[in-house]
């Protein structure tokens, strides 16, 4: 049996834990502080915890709340959701469609994609989570989203599938006043003494470990001095001089004016957007995208997923 008192008072938890407020967090819910103080009394009693330390500036989260935050902000996402789905389908929607993507595939490649499945499904709802490239495979397999755009590589992962969408060359992103600036292209083998700015493993496990064997075959390890957690951040910190990076040549039309992308000598692939889903939960809209992307794409690399 649903506990609907349980599911209020967590809902009246998160608002006062997102204000660290109580008077703030009662003007948001649209009630009067001294009930809201009670409610929350009454959770922490039944939980048998204290969630909160009062201060005279507000409300500050206790370990304990602090633990459970991410549990709670997660569960009234998926409430959100389900409210929505609710009210569209009494509406007549037919469908809905959560997509996780990172920021190069919201740029590149998803606008397109969603305004073709639309023109075929006026009715669907559509929502759209940004996501790093680790956390794909695990929310495809939870459930968490339907598809996911990210830097997938194929291999052999069944039931997770994946459609290669973008590919780049691996290229260099040097300061304007670097030695190498000015060659047409670069020897990675003249990288090894740099110091890099690296994209986080945590983010993209793939692309991580892929930078990484590069270097490798041309016999050196890089020397990573910052980790970051965008392909972007990657070239601001090249822009405010604290090394060199290797990303997608793609980037170049990006770059500050202190910056220059160069192509490497070496023609390194890579996989800059990918389309993967799972095959083992049945959703018709997923379908129906992975069909417009076989449309779109006209010689796309299909395969189960490499972890």
């Amino acid at each position: 049996m649903i506990n609907f008192r349980l599911i209020r008072h967590l809902w009246l938890f998160l608002a006062v834990a997102e204000e660290q407020h109580f008077g703030r967090a009662a003007k948001r819910l649209g009630m009067s502080q001294p009930p809201l103080t009670e409610q929350i009394k009454v959770l922490e009693n039944s939980l048998r915890v204290k969630l909160f330390e009062r201060t005279s500036k507000g409300a500050i989260l206790t370990p304990t709340g602090m633990a459970i935050m991410p549990a709670v902000r997660k569960f009234a996402e998926q409430l959100e959701r389900l409210e929505l789905a609710v009210h569209e389908a009494v509406a007549g929607q037919t469908g809905v469609l959560t997509i996780g993507a990172i920021n190069a595939a919201l740029l590149e490649v998803l606008p397109d994609l969603i305004e073709q499945l639309k023109e075929r499904f006026p009715n669907i709802s559509v929502f759209i989570r940004e996501i790093d490239s680790g956390e794909a495979i695990p929310s495809l397999e939870s459930g968490d989203i339907d598809v996911a755009f990210a830097r997938i590589e194929g291999g052999y992962y069944e039931p997770i599938r994946s459609i290669a969408l973008v590919q780049d060359q691996l290229a260099v992103a040097l300061s304007r006043n670097h030695p190498l600036a000015n060659e047409a292209s670069v020897d990675l083998r003249d990288l090894a003494a740099e110091v890099q700015i690296m994209f986080a493993r945590s983010g993209s496990p793939v692309f991580f470990d892929y930078i990484v064997s590069c270097c490798q075959q041309c016999g050196f390890r890089p020397k990573i001095m910052h980790e970051v957690r965008s392909i972007g951040s990657q070239i601001a910190f090249v822009s405010c001089g604290q090394g060199i990076a290797l990303v997608p040549y793609a980037l170049e039309k990006l770059a500050p004016k202190n910056v220059v992308i160069r192509p490497l000598q070496q023609k390194f692939r890579l996989v800059t957007s990918a389309l993967a889903w799972n095959a083992a939960r049945s959703n018709p809209l997923v379908d129906a995208l992975v069909d417009i992307v076989r449309e779109q794409f006209p010689a796309p690399i299909e395969s189960t997923v490499h972890l």
